[in-house]
């Protein structure tokens, strides 16, 4: 997901789908929000009330108000559930936006860093909206529908301005459309996600980053291979006056199979396990792909991207600093922003993320350090006034079936 990442979303593949279906009848939807809808400020998912109900605590993402985590769960079983079994997340806050008209995958080519063109239709790929001096607007996943269609998940607090960008520099004959409110985005995740979907009749989309269109009771939705979590799984894209049916019927699903529905603070820990760059932290204005090791994600031999001069000449000069993980060697927990600090006390870099692993049982971090760090470097963390030792590692810290 990878996915799109600010709000503990991408590069989440979250999904995306090519237009607003006609939705059946739901005597009940007028009662309850539409994506989006709004209170104290904070936009909601049409989830809301059903996150309530379970007694979640809720925290903001992106100017969305979303679960955290469940009564009775807690972080640390959504977290193992969904490794071990299944899990589901309400990500509606994800952004959703589609580019169409004549050309439109060559143009979305022209402005983000991935090659759109090596994959097919069906296909999803991970890419970077960069500013031209190479820093990072947003991570988002791009869907390849057709030459003439592209589906984008951004992240829910850059949605607008990747929005606004395309269309400032779009033809007249694409057409740029903002599509945030208009669908919810259910994840399924984990070992047991095909079982599931099997029991609900639902599609299922063959390969890791494809994606299908589907129906389910008579409503259109796109299933999409990708996630946000290092598992395999399914993120389903449906009209917002239709989620609360999907989800009250998924619940039960995954209840046979020892699954629990979980908050996006399991999902910040387990993106974090797999060391996928989360907008804000290993991905901003400030650090480029180059720095953030995803330049796996940027077509280099393109002729053009939003970026492209500023990204080469980093990449040919060598960047200052590089992203690393960092496994804790003793007790603490690193967390953002804490300093790293070499053998000797120098300090060579910060922390980006950091978090209790349920797996591994310890601290783990992804940080940024000075050229020169290498691969088992020992290093300290200053946490609350004491220092952390820790190993500088290449993430994942863990082992998944996430292509599986």
């Amino acid at each position: 997901m990878l996915s799109a990442m600010t709000e503990t979303s991408p590069s989440s593949a979250a999904p995306a789908t090519s237009a607003a279906p006609a939705a059946a009848e739901d005597q009940t939807s007028s009662r309850r929000p539409a994506a989006g809808s709004a209170r104290d400020g904070a936009l909601q998912s049409p989830l809301h009330e059903l996150h309530l109900a379970r007694g979640a605590k809720m925290a903001d993402f992106g100017g969305w108000q979303m679960p955290l985590e469940y009564a009775g769960g807690g972080v640390v079983a959504e977290h193992t559930a969904v490794r071990e079994r299944v899990g589901l997340f309400d990500v509606s806050h994800l952004g959703n936006a589609d580019v169409s008209g004549p050309g439109a995958a060559d143009f979305v080519n022209r402005c983000f860093t991935n090659d759109l063109r090596k994959v097919g239709p069906g296909k999803a790929q991970y890419t970077l909206c960069c500013e031209e001096s190479g820093g990072v607007v947003d991570d988002l996943i791009q869907y390849l529908a057709a030459d003439d269609e592209v589906l984008l998940v951004p992240n829910a607090a850059n949605s607008a301005q990747v929005v606004e960008m395309l269309r400032a520099q779009a033809p007249p004959t694409i057409e740029v459309r903002n599509r945030h409110r208009d669908f919810a985005i259910i994840a399924i995740q984990g070992p047991r996600c095909d079982a599931v979907l099997t029991a609900l009749d639902l599609p299922m989309a063959p390969e890791y980053m494809s994606f299908v269109a589907g129906q389910w009771r008579g409503t259109p939705l796109t299933v999409c291979r990708t996630g946000y979590t290092g598992e395999r799984g399914y993120e389903l894209v449906i009209p917002s006056e239709r989620a609360v049916q999907l989800w009250e019927g998924l619940l039960p699903a995954a209840a046979e199979f020892g699954g629990l529905p979980c908050g996006l603070a399991a999902r910040d820990t387990l993106r974090t396990e797999m060391g996928y760059a989360l907008h804000g932290h290993e991905l901003s204005r400030q650090i480029t792909p180059v720095q953030a090791r995803v330049g796996w994600a940027v077509g280099w031999k393109k002729p053009q991207f939003w970026g492209k001069s500023a990204l080469q000449a980093e990449k040919a000069a060598g960047p200052r600093r590089q992203a690393w993980g960092l496994l804790a060697t003793e007790r603490g927990i690193p967390r953002a922003d804490c300093r790293v600090l070499d053998a000797g006390g120098e300090p060579v870099g910060v922390v980006t993320s950091g978090t209790f692993s349920p797996t591994l049982r310890r601290g783990i971090a992804l940080a940024l350090l000075e050229t020169g760090a290498t691969a088992d470097d020992e290093v300290f963390v200053e946490v609350r006034g004491k220092r952390v030792a820790a190993r500088v590692t290449r993430p994942p810290f863990v082992t998944t079936g996430v292509g599986s």
